[in-house]
C-alpha cells in the first residue's frame, strides 16, 4: 500500500504541475498506459493469492480512477484557459457609444453570380428559374434518370415527406429542371442559363449540403459540340480574364446528354497559385454535351428537327478557383471577418467593358 501511495502521489504531482496537453498526456501515459506503472501493477496481480488480490485489485482500480479523473479535469481546465485566451482577445464591449456604421460586402458567390450571367448575356443567353423543391418528373424522369440510378437514392437526394398518394417532392440536386419546365413552356429554340441553389447530402471541404449551380443550353437547329466548345472557351477566358484557354474534352456519361464530355482546362499550380491559359496541368472544370434525344421527347420537341447542347458547373467553385478560396464549407460560416476579406463593394458592378472581377 505504501507503493500505491507513492504511485498516488507521484502522478497527481506530475498532472497538476503539467503545462501543456503534451506534458499531460506523457504522464497519462506513464501511469496507466499499456507499459505504465499502475498497468503492469494490475498485472501482478495474476501473481498474487486470492486474499492479496482482494486487496490489491480494489486499491489499483481506484489508483486508476483518480488518475483518469485528474487527467480530465487537468484537460478541462486547458480548455477553460484556451478559451478565457480568446474571450479576451475576441471581446466586443456592447455598452459602447455610437460608432462608425459598418459598410456591407457582396458576398463572393453574388458577386460571381453577376459576373457569370454578365458574360453570358453578352453572348445572347437569357436567365431562367425554377422551384428548389421538384417533383421526380422534373428532376429525374424528365432527364433521363432511370429510377434504379443511384442518384436517386436517399443517401444522396432530400425527400420530403410523403403525400397521401405515396409521392414525394425533393429539394432539387441540380437546376436541370429549370432546363425541362422552360423546354416545355418555351419548346425550340432556346438559349439560356439557369443558375441557382441546389442540394445533396454531402459535406466536406470540397462539398457542401446546399451549394449553387449554373447550367446552359442551346436548342436549335444544326447545333454542334464544336459550338459548345466555342461557347464554354469564350466563357472562360472572359470569367477567368486571360487571352487565351486550352479544353480538353473526355468521354464520359450523363444520362441527359449523348455524347457526354467532363471539360477539363489547362492550368499552371506552381508557386502555391493556379493559373489557367498556361502551364502543363488539367483542371476539371464543368461537365457538358449534346442534349440526349429523350429529353427533347419528354418536353414534346422533336429531336430530328431540333438538337442543342448543355453544361453545368458549380459557382462556389469557379468562385474558389479564381479568388482563391481554400474551403468551401467558409461560404456558408457567416464568418463577417471572412467575408470582409472575399467581399465585394456592392457599388462594383462587374461588366465586360470595365472589368468582370474585383
Amino acid at each position: 500500500m505504501d507503493a500505491l501511495d507513492g504511485l498516488r502521489a507521484k502522478y497527481l504531482t506530475a498532472i497538476k504541475d503539467a503545462d501543456s496537453e503534451d506534458a499531460l498526456e506523457a504522464a497519462r501515459v506513464a501511469a496507466i498506459g499499456k507499459k505504465g506503472e499502475i498497468a503492469l501493477k494490475m498485472r501482478e496481480l495474476g501473481k498474487m493469492t486470492p486474499e492479496e488480490r482482494m486487496t490489491a485489485g480494489p486499491a489499483l482500480n481506484a489508483l486508476k480512477d483518480e488518475i483518469m479523473s485528474a487527467v480530465s479535469a487537468q484537460k478541462a481546465a486547458f480548455a477553460d484557459s484556451v478559451l478565457r485566451e480568446r474571450l479576451a482577445s475576441e471581446w466586443l464591449d456592447v455598452t459602447l457609444p455610437a460608432r462608425p456604421k459598418a459598410h456591407g460586402t457582396l458576398h463572393p458567390v453574388s458577386q460571381v453570380s453577376e459576373e457569370i450571367m454578365t458574360i453570358f448575356a453578352d453572348m445572347g443567353f437569357d436567365v431562367r428559374e425554377g422551384p428548389q423543391i421538384e417533383d421526380d418528373w422534373h428532376n429525374f424522369d424528365a432527364l433521363n434518370i432511370v429510377p434504379e440510378h443511384p442518384a436517386r437514392a436517399e443517401m444522396d437526394t432530400f425527400y420530403m415527406a410523403p403525400k397521401e398518394d405515396g409521392t414525394r417532392h425533393i429539394l432539387r440536386t441540380h437546376t436541370s429542371p429549370v432546363q425541362i419546365r422552360t423546354l416545355e413552356t418555351e419548346g425550340a429554340p432556346v438559349r439560356f442559363i439557369a443558375p441557382g441553389r441546389v442540394y445533396r447530402s454531402d459535406y466536406d471541404q470540397t462539398h457542401t449540403p446546399m451549394f449553387h449551380q449554373v447550367e446552359g443550353m442551346v436548342i436549335d437547329r444544326d447545333i454542334t459540340m464544336a459550338q459548345l466548345k466555342w461557347t464554354l472557351e469564350e466563357f472562360l477566358k472572359a470569367f477567368f480574364e486571360v487571352d487565351k484557354v486550352e479544353l480538353r474534352f473526355r468521354a464520359s456519361h450523363f444520362p441527359f446528354t449523348e455524347p457526354s464530355a467532363e471539360v477539363d482546362i489547362r492550368c499552371d499550380r506552381s508557386g502555391g497559385q493556379i493559373k489557367f491559359g498556361e502551364g502543363n496541368d488539367w483542371l476539371e472544370i464543368l461537365g457538358s454535351g449534346m442534349v440526349h434525344p429523350k429529353v427533347l421527347a419528354n418536353c414534346k420537341i422533336d429531336p430530328n428537327e431540333w438538337q442543342g447542347f448543355a453544361f453545368g458547373m458549380g459557382i462556389d467553385r469557379l468562385a474558389m478557383l479564381k479568388y482563391g478560396i481554400a474551403d468551401l464549407r467558409s461560404f456558408f460560416d457567416s464568418d463577417l471577418r471572412w467575408l470582409r476579406h472575399y467581399g465585394f463593394s456592392a457599388l462594383q458592378v462587374p461588366t465586360l467593358h470595365g472589368g468582370i472581377g474585383g
